[in-house]
């Protein structure tokens, strides 16, 4: 028996001496007319199979003398064993086969990554950077401001304007605005000025929301509905139950007059329901209010309308607040105003839709928004960083990259909420001191080769929902901070074409970094600058 078990060793050693994994690194690609060395491979691997063949004639002519049955037991489990090395051996063996390699890589899921670049690799010049962000953002500052005070007196007149025009008994309340998005963030990167407004409301009295979100155990939404919520229109009290005439007896002659008003109510709520709910259900449907929305803008426009000397059209139907203003003088200010749902008395708020999203096609699943928090989670950061900290300039910089590589190859799901993402995750994650002015260009690549690695990863988790690394400042609330976290990649892994085309899109924009942010660089002569944009400058 010990004999047995000391060739078995043997073999075990020798099997991996010379396991082709140990050759020398030169060694592991094998040229096609190196046939002296495939023939001592192959001599090898006769050897042991015949020392194979060998070692189970012994084992099985000791196992028929061993009465014992722990011995018996234990000659199975090495001869087992030998035929998993053997197994484990011819499969290592196979893989280091030299095979012709193709021009271009497919991954697991047979996507092309054909001219691949590390994001880590990107030249990028510490002057022309900075000269590019000076040159190129830094007049939308003042810009912006005014925009922003126009967009604000204009929003507060519509919205006026659309209470009056709504049933204060029958329809929905509107509340105040809620300004978002980069004019709002302060890194506006592009032209023409775009305004993004949630507008929440509320139920007339006394009906009152009920919310179901996907991180409650009680509550059953898909796995690819993530970061969504239900929104249910019900009534309190609205079962009979405050009316005493059902429980006692009044006689023939005694009219209940709640009873009668009752009856009314109950008219006018299955009147709401039929409005603002999915058919024959009690939750909200976002195309429901998207129609309500857009006729109420419309009548409310038409009140205001004489009071200003511009255009007011929508740009996109299928959104329900996607406006574009143009001025006599040709200018333009896009403005998009969501309706949503306020969670309660937090700062979160399930929207009827984002722009850019396709992967939500629920009429009853409302998209959970956090960007108050993000917001508020940007500005407590900027407090710890340097003065003229780089974070701004590396979200601008990628975000006009996205928009020029957009105009160059066309619509993809990815998107600056993306960017903002990413870059709000690296902040988390750095030291303060590593945001400096001057480390623009490694902070860029850091953001860049986030951004690369999420997408082969095909994981980017929402920076608000279920991170610990939120302070406690931020007042998320605790359904959310203490939810799993959320890929927002997800739903568009599940549509293989939606994110093999957002990952040709990312790659492009990478190897065009450098000739992007060349072309659109001022070049200083003699003192002055001179501006060298091409024609696509104006998209």
């Amino acid at each position: 028996m010990q004999g047995a078990i000391a060739r078995v060793c043997v073999v075990v050693v020798a099997a991996i001496l010379n396991h082709p994994l140990l050759f020398p690194n030169e060694n592991t690609t094998i040229p096609e007319q190196d046939d002296a060395l495939l023939t001592r491979m192959q001599e090898h691997q006769e050897k042991l199979e015949a020392e194979h063949k060998r070692l189970e004639q012994e084992i099985s002519q000791t196992e028929t003398a061993v009465i014992d049955d722990q011995d018996s037991y234990s000659w199975y489990f090495w001869s087992t064993l030998c035929l998993v090395i053997f197994f484990t051996i011819e499969v290592c063996r196979q893989d280091v086969i030299p095979t012709e390699i193709p021009d271009s890589v497919e991954d697991e899921d047979g996507d092309s990554s054909a001219e691949y670049l590390s994001a880590k690799t990107v030249a990028l010049d510490k002057g022309v950077l900075s000269n590019f962000c000076k040159t190129r953002f830094h007049p939308f500052i003042h810009e912006s401001g005014r925009v922003r005070e126009f967009i604000e007196g204009f929003a507060d007149d519509l919205l006026e304007a659309l209470r009056s025009v709504c049933n204060r008994d029958s329809d929905l309340e509107v509340e105040d605005f809620v300004g978002i998005g980069s004019m709002f963030e302060s890194w506006r990167v592009s032209k023409p000025p775009t305004c993004d407004l949630i507008v929440p409301f509320a139920p007339p009295q006394p009906f009152r929301f009920q919310f179901q979100f996907w991180c409650d155990p009680s509550t059953e939404i898909p796995l690819d509905l993530q970061g969504c919520g239900r929104i249910k229109l019900i009534k309190p009290g609205g079962n009979g139950t405050d009316c005493l005439c059902g429980s006692t007896n009044l006689g023939d002659d005694m009219l209940c007059l709640l009873h009668s008003r009752n009856e009314s109510e109950k008219l006018e709520e299955h009147t709401l329901v039929e409005l603002l709910c999915e058919k024959n259900t009690s939750y909200l449907s976002k195309d429901q209010i998207m129609r309500w929305f857009q006729i109420s803008v419309s009548k409310a426009w038409g009140q205001i309308s004489h009071k200003y000397d511009f255009e007011l059209a929508f740009r996109n139907l299928d959104f329900p607040g996607s406006l574009k203003i143009r001025f006599r003088s040709g200018k333009t200010v896009i403005l998009n105003i969501t309706p949503a749902v306020q969670f309660e008395d937090t700062d979160a708020y399930l929207i009827s839709h984002f722009p850019s999203d396709t992967s939500n096609p629920s009429d009853i699943h409302w998209q959970l928004s956090l960007t108050v928090y993000e917001k508020n989670l940007l500005k407590h950061l900027a407090k710890r960083l340097p003065t003229n900290s780089c974070h701004v300039h590396c979200l601008q910089i990628v975000s006009f990259l996205h928009k020029k590589q957009t105009a160059l190859t066309g619509r993809s799901a990815f998107s600056n909420y993306h960017i903002k993402t990413a870059l709000l995750h690296l902040l988390l994650s750095k030291r303060p001191a590593m945001w400096q002015p001057q480390n623009l260009d490694h902070r860029l690549r850091d953001l860049l080769s986030f951004l690369q690695q999420s997408l082969e990863e095909k994981r980017l988790y929402h920076v608000v929902v279920g991170n610990p690394r939120i302070p406690v400042e931020i007042l998320v609330p605790k359904i959310i901070r203490t939810a799993e976290p959320i890929n927002l990649f997800r739903p568009l892994v599940l549509q293989r074409h939606v994110f093999a085309k957002m990952e040709e899109h990312f790659q492009e924009m990478v190897k065009n970094t450098s000739v992007l942010v060349q072309e659109y660089t001022p070049h200083f002569s003699n003192g002055y600058v001179r501006h060298e944009f091409s024609s696509t400058d104006q998209t």
